[in-house]
């Protein structure tokens, strides 16, 4: 007897249909027409069944943000993205930040969305940032694993008071170290702001996320500095290089001594495919650049890539609604990766790539892991992504925590009414 019973899900590697059978919030079982007896039946139909979508980049204390106000980036570029917020930050309160981010949350569900690494600006004195979303951390638990980065928004040595900030970030319980380098005032200061950051992280025993070369410049290069120490620290498989847009103005032959370093730190790479093809090459007349790093060259170099949203309605993006398959699906047209194993693989990069980043425990459709799973309404990965597919069943262990119905369009043509089926 078990809690629940998935039938005839598709998954992905597996080209039979499997039952997925689930007690107390695990897997104990997963194989074609299992013969248990469940207190609840789902019947997926012959459609994907995923483990849960994972956005390893966002910012929470700044979602929603625009929604109330009237005020807007007008150029779009980064830099007033960063000079709007820096306006906006001391309006915010602890409850402010705390209602949108639940908001958000809500869509995050509904989508499918179950484990979020997000960002909190460290440089507020207050910190409000930071009490807000340790508790809705806590708060969101039984739905949500979120994952909090100590940020330094204005810089880890441009801001006097971001050092003793982030350290007091910490002691009220985010999880991970983050970094902004090419903000600072130099290049040399943010190669020192690496150094200073990998070593903290290390005597803390903590990961690491930085936001990395986040610019058109080609001589922005940071991330070797953060390979390096991540080795010289012993941080291998914990450090990770956010943005990286510098890479795609990087000249070939840097690039191809810098993926065998990255690759031998074990580092991993997140792309932000629907921002930063808003912000990037605001410079350029014709050509322009999109802007976005190298995803296929690092794969192919075997390092670990995801894609982030980054943004949602706030000073640097206008849009978003949190749907992962959204974010891939702009990362097959803007990272030209539309071949058919590139397109798993960008669906890999909001899935299991992701749950890499964060350490997720647990995370998976084999037996043992969590019974956290989204059903899908398409029969494999491509379909998802070409339909941005409605998540029928949204699964957090082994309970439904949201449903929606299956779409479907029906025409009236004179006196003839037709469905219509999307799906291939």
């Amino acid at each position: 007897m078990v809690d629940l019973l998935v039938k005839r899900a598709r998954t992905v590697g597996r080209n039979d249909l499997v039952d997925i059978a689930c007690r107390d919030g695990r897997i104990v079982e997963v194989g074609p027409d299992l013969a248990i007896t469940a207190t609840q039946e789902i019947d997926a139909a012959g459609q994907l069944v995923t483990p849960p979508f994972v956005d390893s980049h966002f910012h929470m204390d700044a979602t929603l943000a625009l929604h109330d106000q009237q005020r807007r980036n007008v150029s779009g570029t980064l830099l007033e993205g960063i000079a709007l917020w820096g306006d906006l930050k001391p309006e915010q309160t602890v409850e402010r930040i705390s209602e949108r981010a639940m908001k958000l949350l809500s869509w995050s569900i509904a989508r499918g969305t179950l484990a979020i690494r997000s960002h909190v600006d460290i440089c507020d004195p207050q910190l409000r940032a930071v009490e807000a979303l340790v508790a809705v951390r806590e708060q969101i638990k039984p739905y949500v694993d979120l994952q909090l980065v100590a940020f330094p928004q204005d810089g880890y040595l441009r801001d006097p008071k971001a050092k003793a900030q982030l350290t007091r970030a910490l002691d009220l319980g985010v999880d991970v170290i983050g970094g902004i380098p090419h903000f600072e005032r130099t290049m040399d200061d943010g190669a020192e702001s690496v150094r200073q950051l990998c070593e903290l992280a290390a005597k803390r025993g903590l990961m690491v996320d930085m936001h990395c070369d986040e610019s058109d410049d080609p001589l922005s290069r940071h991330i070797e500095s953060l390979a390096y120490h991540t080795q010289r620290c012993g941080l291998q498989g914990r450090v990770t290089g956010s943005h990286l847009t510098s890479m795609h103005s990087m000249d070939n032959y840097y690039v191809s001594k810098l993926l065998p370093l990255m690759a031998e730190a074990r580092i991993n790479a997140i792309c932000n495919p629907l921002v930063n093809m808003v912000l990037q090459g605001r410079h350029d007349t014709y050509p322009k650049r999109r802007g976005l790093t190298r995803v296929k060259e690092m794969l192919a170099a075997g390092i670990n890539v995801a894609l982030g949203h980054d943004d949602i309605v706030d000073p640097w993006y206008p849009l978003g609604s949190h749907d992962m398959l959204e974010v891939a699906h702009m990362g097959v047209h803007a990272l030209h990766m539309s071949g058919t194993t590139e397109m798993e693989q960008l669906f890999g990069a909001v899935t299991r790539n992701a749950a890499r980043i964060l350490n997720l425990e647990g995370y998976g459709l084999e037996p043992g892991c969590y019974a956290d799973m989204v059903v899908l309404q398409a029969p494999d990965p491509i379909e998802a992504l070409r339909l941005r597919a409605t998540r029928l069943k949204v699964i957090r262990r082994g309970r439904v925590i949201a449903e929606s119905a299956p779409q479907c369009s029906h025409l009236h043509l004179g006196d003839t009414t037709l469905g219509v089926d999307f799906s291939l």
